[in-house]
């Protein structure tokens, strides 16, 4: 070996040898390890060569830039693509700052209030807020300011959605529709940066209306949460009061809000200046489900002999939703039956399946089990018709629906929006009449009736405690309402009255289920040839309308009347009888008969008879020798 020479950054030895070896020439190369470098030096310098050459790596200036600049350039990159994501971009990892309010363009399907029936008292307002925002200068001319937000409350599937969307359809103005849970996220001061942002995009596109669907997710009181802390959802809240009542009083914009419960809402977010308007939305009227129906019932052919009015009339207390419902389900029934019209028994039972649920036809029950589901119901059916204060029966059953084995339905001719104390008294009868039939013909009660048994006794302890229908109680109300709902739920009611007083409650409210089911047993047991027919009738057609109960019933022994109830027995009652309205004595004149007697106010006070002279004198209230109204006195 002639020459050696070491490449340190290759770790390379090239050799010179003085002759060939093993016929590979006389230039060799070889790599070595690290861990074998000074091996290798030790080798070359023991040979018989004068030495070797050591040459150092050199390095490359161009890939040393290279190295530092490619790690640069990739955080580049990526720092570039998120924050593109975070202004906007397709991926909405990064977009928790930003609203999800919904903007409805003038391009999509449009809601009019010609769309919106029953009720006709929200959208007279709503349209006067659709004026402030065409022609704010009409009212500004006369000191007016418009209203900074709409609370629209009321049961759920009365509408209040809908109008929102009216509003949006007739405004003509940028419509911003979200849900109150969407402002909250996991990550705190999202929800509260949503709000600002939604509030921001709405100033700029001025004038305009945002709608907040649910708000009781977010508008809760403050302090309900665990511990009362300062969640994040309270932070929602607080950003949102703000925003309500900024110090900007010209800014067109409106919030219109809906929600199931209002009592649950924050006093701070009702105060007049945040939401200056409540409207109610309730289950329309007879007038205004006529009118609904009859707007669901364009596109559905309904055959000629269909009354949507006698539709209205057999489904009180239902709401927009019930109602569309009702017409779905009949369209969806006659399509299955291959028929082309919707007729009246597609709607009949409609009504049913919305009522109770569909009809299980698989449900094969044993005789024994129909023979007492037909009694229960009869029961049913015939204390309500022997009473004096009940609704009439409209329907009897025994089919199985849902969950129920039959059910009997009884129909107010008109609508309520109260309910005297005589009534409540015939619905706890009429309650526990299924029950008592039981018991009368079989000996041995069934669990049909424990729903009946939960409602009355639930209607029972408002008569106590809230409606001051008993004389122990008094006209007190007894305890208060959980006002604070904890973790989104309420937790009943706080008890505010001591352990003698919830004694003398149960007293009473069990003296009253007792007296319901006292009355029910003679009711059955006066007119229990009435009950028998009635149940054979049910064995053998499974289904009476009223025409058809009508006919059992025409000589069931109506009960007396009950005595005069007394608050207490200082106050007796004055034998004075309410005086006659104008609309009476207008029906009196057209119908030919004479007015109800009654004098006039002053008069009434004049003569009126303090110690209690029980000269009724027309009115309907027994005079003291007809008892109690529990005797052997029959009106057939």
């Amino acid at each position: 070996m002639s020459q050696a020479k070491i490449h340190d950054g290759e770790q390379r030895v090239d050799l010179t040898l003085r002759e060939d070896y093993e016929g590979k020439g006389e230039s060799v190369q070889f790599y070595y390890s690290t861990a074998r470098a000074e091996g290798v030096v030790d080798a070359i310098n023991t040979s018989d060569t004068d030495g070797f050459t050591d040459q150092p790596a050199e390095s490359n200036w161009l890939l040393s830039l290279a190295g530092l600049i490619f790690p640069i350039l990739i955080l580049g990159v990526i720092f570039w693509f998120l924050l593109s994501r975070m202004q906007g971009g397709g991926s909405k990892v990064m977009q928790f700052g930003k609203s999800k309010a919904k903007l409805i363009s003038k391009d999509m399907p449009q809601v009019t209030f010609n769309d919106v029936a029953g009720a006709d008292e929200a959208v007279e307002e709503l349209l006067e807020i659709k004026e402030f925002l065409q022609e704010p200068a009409k009212f500004q001319a006369l000191g007016a300011k418009i209203p900074k937000g709409v609370l629209l409350y009321g049961p759920p599937g009365t509408g209040k959605t809908l109008l929102a969307r009216a509003v949006a359809g007739e405004a003509g103005v940028p419509f911003y529709s979200i849900s109150g849970s969407d402002f909250v996220e996991m990550f705190v001061g999202v929800g509260a940066s949503r709000v600002r942002d939604l509030f921001e995009q709405a100033k700029s596109n001025a004038p305009a209306i945002i709608f907040v669907d649910e708000i009781d997710a977010v508008g809760r009181h403050r302090g309900a949460g665990v511990g009362g802390g300062n969640d994040e959802r309270e932070q929602t809240l607080n950003q949102l009061l703000v925003e309500m009542d900024g110090f900007d009083a010209t800014t067109n914009v409106i919030l219109i809000a809906a929600t199931n419960r209002p009592d649950v809402l924050d006093p701070a977010l009702l105060r007049p200046g945040r939401f200056d308007r409540q409207i109610g939305v309730e289950a329309p009227d007879m007038k205004g489900r006529e009118h609904i129906l009859s707007v669901h019932a364009k596109g559905k052919p309904m055959a000629s002999n269909v009354d949507l009015k006698a539709v209205a009339k057999k489904t009180p207390g239902f709401t927009g939703a019930d109602l569309a419902n009702v017409l779905n389900e009949a369209a969806l029934l006659t399509a299955r039956s291959n028929a082309q019209l919707i007729d009246d028994r597609a709607l009949d039972e409609a009504i049913d399946r919305v009522i109770a649920g569909p009809q299980k036809r698989s449900r094969v029950m044993k005789e024994l089990e129909r023979k007492i589901t037909a009694y229960h119901e009869g029961g049913h059916a015939l204390v309500a018709a022997a009473l004096r204060n009940t609704d009439p029966v409209t329907k009897v059953t025994i089919l199985p629906r849902g969950r129920a084995l039959g059910y009997t339905m009884v129909m107010p001719s008109d609508d309520k929006y109260s309910v005297t104390r005589n009534e409540l008294l015939d619905q706890l009868a009429y309650a526990m009449g299924g029950r008592v039939a039981e018991e009368i013909v079989f000996h041995d009660p069934s669990t049909g009736a424990s729903n009946d048994i939960e409602k009355a006794t639930g209607t029972a302890r408002k008569m106590v405690t809230q409606y001051g229908m008993s004389e122990r109680i008094g006209a007190v109300k007894l305890g208060q309402g959980a006002g604070e709902p904890f973790l989104g739920r309420d937790m009943g009611s706080d008890r505010d009255y001591s352990d003698q007083i919830a004694l003398v409650v149960d007293e009473e409210v069990r003296r009253l289920i007792d007296d319901a089911h006292d009355e029910a047993y003679q009711i059955l047991t006066e007119n229990r040839d009435v009950l028998d027919r009635l149940a054979l009738e049910l064995l053998e057609r499974e289904t009476l309308n009223q025409a058809e109960i009508a006919e059992v019933f025409h000589n069931v022994r109506k009960r007396d009347l009950r005595e005069v109830w007394l608050s207490k027995q200082t106050r007796p009652v004055h034998s004075l009888p309410p005086v006659t309205s104008p609309k009476e004595r207008a029906e009196a004149l057209e119908s030919g008969r004479p007015a109800p007697e009654s004098v006039a106010p002053q008069d009434q006070i004049a003569d009126a008879d303090i110690p209690g002279d029980f000269d009724v004198r027309g009115s309907d209230l027994p005079s003291p020798e007809s008892g109690d109204g529990s005797g052997d006195g029959r009106d057939s």
